[in-house]
Order: C-alpha cells, then structure tokens, then sequence
C-alpha cells in the first residue's frame, strides 16, 4: 500500500528525471535525424529494394529462431516440470547454461571448424540454441503454476497423456509460450555478433556499415528507426499476449501439483535429447576453445590480456555502481509512492529497454559529438551508454524487492521520530541488499559481453575482453580468441545460475532477456 498522503523526496524525483533523460536520448537521437533528413530522403532509404531484402531477411531470421526456439523451449519445460524425468532440477539448470555463452562467441565456435556454416541457416541454429533458454524460462514458469484438477478429471475419464497435454495443458500455457517466442524474436532483432559472424546482412548489422562507411548519420539513423519500429511491434504484441495470459486455472489461490506423466521408455530419449541440446549449445563451443587454446599459434600476450580484462572488469563496476544509484531512488519512487513521475520514468525505461543496443551505440556517438564533445571516445561516454542500456534490468527486480517490504516497518521507523532518509538508510535499504548486489553483479557482467556499444565508443587504443575477441575474430586467429572467449563464458555462468534460480519460482521477461 502506497502512502499516497506523503509528499515523495525531491532527491528520488530528481534521480527518477535523470535516469528518464538517460534513457529516452536514443529516442531522441532517432526522432531528430529522421526530422532533419526529411521525408524525400527517409523515404528514398525506406523504398529501396535492398531494404525489403533486408527487412524480409531480419524478420524471416527473427520467426524461424523464434519458432524453433519455442517448440525445444515449451519441450524442455514440459520435460523438467511435467513429466518423471530423472534428475530433472539438474537437467534444468543444464537447459538454462547456453545463457552464459554469448551469441557471437557460440557462432565464432562453429565457424572456426567449419567456415561455410556462416549463413541464414547457420546463424539461425546458433541463435535457436541461444535462445531456447529464454522460452524454457518462461513457459516452465507457467507449467508450474497450472492447476492440475482438470487435468486430474480427463485421466480419471480415460483420457491419455499426449491428450491431455494437447488439449488442456498446452491450451492453458499457449499464450505463455507465443510470449516466449516473441521475446526471443525481440532478441534476434536486437543481436548483433552472431549474424555478423555468420555473415548474414541484418538491420544491426547494416546500421553499423551505415556509420562506418562514412557516418550518413540520415540512412543509419533510418536504418535504426525501421529496427526500433520492428523491435516495438514485437514489444507490444508480447504486452498484449502476456496481459491475456492468466486463465482461471492459473495462478489459483491454492495450485494443485501436478502429477508426473510417466515417460517409460521414452524417459531415455528425452535424456539424450537434453544431453545433445547441452553438447551441441554449451559443451561444444567450450571445448572448442579449449582445444583451439592448446594449439598455441599467435600467443596472446598475458599484458594486453590482463589489459583487457582490467579494463572489463573496472567498466563493468563502474557501470553497475552507477545504474544502481540511479535505479534504486527510481524503485523506490514508484514501489512507495506510485507518483506520476516515478511512474512515467520507469515506464520510458522499459520503453527504451526494446531499443537494440546498436541503436543505443549509434545515440550515444551523434550526442558525443554534437554535445559532449570533451568526453567522445572516452570512458565517462561508455559509461553513459551502457547505463541506458541496462537501466530497466535494474528497475524492474529492485521495484519487485522494495514491494515485499511491508510499509509497517517504514510507519514503525517514522513513529519513533526517525527521520524518513534515516529509516530508508537503516530500515529498507539493508533489507533489499541482497536484490541489490545481485541486480549490480548482472549489470556488470551484462556489460562484459556487451559488444556493439563498446565498437562504436570505446577510446582508441583501448579494448574490453569482447572487442579484444572481436578483433581476433576478425583476422581468423582463433588461438587468440579462445582466453576471451572462455572468460566471458565463465563470467557468465553466474547470472546464468540467477536466471535458472529465479526460474524456479517466477520469470520477470526483463530479468530473462
């Protein structure tokens, strides 16, 4: 229950405006390019050939993953959740891991075998088994949570279990599971590394040739507005499908558990199915790299390693820091008080998490040049853009943790005459702590893959563990690529485990994506 009768604190308005101008510069960015270039030039770039193809390819690439990624994710989730498979916490935990490989640093690994695999299809299987996760996340979530009573009645009537999973169980979970899938479609739109490895021309790849091939600040930025209007279409039909969601058998007040279908012999199929979904999306590109690590070749040199990965590990503190203190007044804000600015900046957060992180680089390069001049191509700039770019990861989780604490203990505080900074320092922020650092722990190892932001605006001369990858990638020396990539892979595992913890429980899509 909110205090609605409380004035809320200048301090956390004042934090939840900034963090709102943060967020909303890509959309700025993007509305005034477009404005500037004029309708004759938007629409010269819009009405080309090549940008149907190149629509029609983004999309195609964005359905087929998200398709397939939706019948292995609903299989997966129907497997751990419903059925008496052996082992099943561990196999789930095992389905979750392809989230601690990043997308380019998986296709890297095929291509590094077997080079004509870089196409349409190659980069589909690569971001299929990326994105399984996601979906298995999300629709194990609602398995979970459907109640089991009439699925309990059909087999008391003689009903089979592919029956009742064809006509009850998927029924009540479709809405789910189309939500998955077009969250992971979202995710295609929105990548950058894989395509780019597989060679296959997608928006995110041609905005960044848009910059680079002289900086026709108008066709990217066109470019960059058709992805963003893509992305939202996708947003707001997942919004839509989700709000339907809930039927009257889900989320009951009491949920019935389900009763485990019984595999048979098909219990080892579907073990060995796992096991070759964890070897082909995980085990393979580790191993891959770990061979290619052992042949040696253009050695990397343990300086400009150790570089790298200082330089990664100070960023992404400094990066969590600072989304942290800006999204934890914001949280607050909105989880105590509801006021419509709290309200209105997380909304603009969220809006602004559907822009790819292309689109976001590309905003950050045209406001340093046209406004902050003195700090382009430096750090505080990367800092700025990375903040916008995982801002909303940290507003939703902590808003969620400052709603379980009840205002009791707050109006306790207030009525032994603490000041209320004082009961907020010493009563609900020690309480939310853990939130905290675990939100800040995701924040920084999301900015340790983050690849297109850190292309486009790091200073020269100067690498991250994932453009130092990028670089060696780009030359074929897979000797040198393997230290970075294992790095980032075991960097990953950490909030991959959070993600596959929280999906015992309930998936929040900002937390999963």
């Amino acid at each position: 229950m909110k205090p609605a009768s409380l004035a809320a604190p200048r301090s956390a308005t004042v934090a939840a405006v900034g963090a709102t101008a943060l967020a909303v510069v890509p959309l700025v960015y993007l509305s005034m390019q477009i404005g500037d270039a004029g309708w004759g030039r938007v629409s010269e770039i819009l009405f080309r050939s090549a940008m149907a193809r190149l629509a029609l390819r983004s999309l195609g690439l964005a359905v087929i993953v998200g398709t397939l990624a939706g019948l292995v994710g609903t299989t997966t989730a129907w497997l751990v959740e419903r059925s008496d498979l052996p082992a099943s916490t561990a196999w789930h935990v095992v389905v979750v891991m392809p989230l601690a490989v990043p997308s380019y640093v998986a296709a890297y690994a095929w291509v590094s075998w077997w080079p004509q695999v870089a196409s349409f299809w190659g980069a589909v299987a690569v971001l299929a088994f990326s994105t399984v996760p996601i979906i298995h996340l999300y629709v194990a979530a609602i398995f979970r949570g459907l109640d089991s009573t009439q699925e309990e009645v059909a087999r008391s009537l003689g009903k089979g279990p592919r029956e009742v999973f064809l006509r009850l169980t998927l029924p009540q979970a479709r809405r789910g599971v189309a939500a998955g899938m077009l969250l992971a479609s979202l995710y295609v739109l929105a990548d950058f590394g894989a395509p780019a490895i597989m060679r296959v021309p997608v928006f995110t790849w041609a905005i960044l040739g848009a910059y680079r091939a002289g900086f026709d600040p108008s066709r990217a930025a066109v470019l960059a507005g058709a992805l963003v209007v893509l992305s939202t279409v996708f947003v707001l039909l997942e919004g839509v499908v989700r709000g339907r969601s809930t039927e009257a058998s889900v989320g009951a007040a009491v949920v019935r558990p389900a009763t485990k279908v019984t595999l048979g012999r098909w219990r080892w199929v579907a073990t060995a199915g796992l096991g070759v979904l964890a070897a082909v999306s995980v085990a393979f590109p580790v191993m891959s790299y770990l061979y290619w690590w052992s042949q040696g070749g253009n050695e990397v040199e343990l300086a400009e390693f150790l570089g790298a990965l200082g330089t990664t590990l100070l960023l992404g503190l400094v990066v969590a820091i600072t989304t942290v203190a800006l999204a934890v007044p914001l949280a607050w804000l909105v989880a105590r008080f509801g006021t419509r600015v709290g309200l209105g900046a997380e909304r603009a957060i969220m809006l602004a998490h559907s822009l790819p992180g292309i689109v976001v680089a590309l905003s950050f390069v045209y406001v340093g040049v046209r406004v902050l001049r003195p700090i382009y191509q430096h750090w505080p700039l990367v800092v700025l853009a990375l903040v916008a770019l995982t801002l909303s990861l940290a507003v939703g989780g902590l808003r969620a943790a400052f709603e379980q604490q009840p205002q009791s203990l707050t109006d306790v505080g207030r009525a032994c005459g603490r000041s209320r900074a004082r009961v907020f320092a010493q009563v609900t922020l020690p309480a939310v702590l853990p939130t905290i650092a675990a939100t800040a722990a995701v924040i920084a190892l999301t900015t340790a893959k983050e690849l297109p932001s850190l292309l486009l605006l790091r200073p020269a001369g100067t690498d991250t563990l994932s453009t130092r990858l990028w670089v060696w990638a780009g030359v074929s020396d897979h000797a040198s690529v393997a230290p970075y990539a294992l790095t980032l892979i075991a960097f990953s595992v950490f909030p991959a485990l959070v993600a596959a913890q929280v999906g015992r429980g309930s998936v929040d899509r900002r937390e999963v994506v």
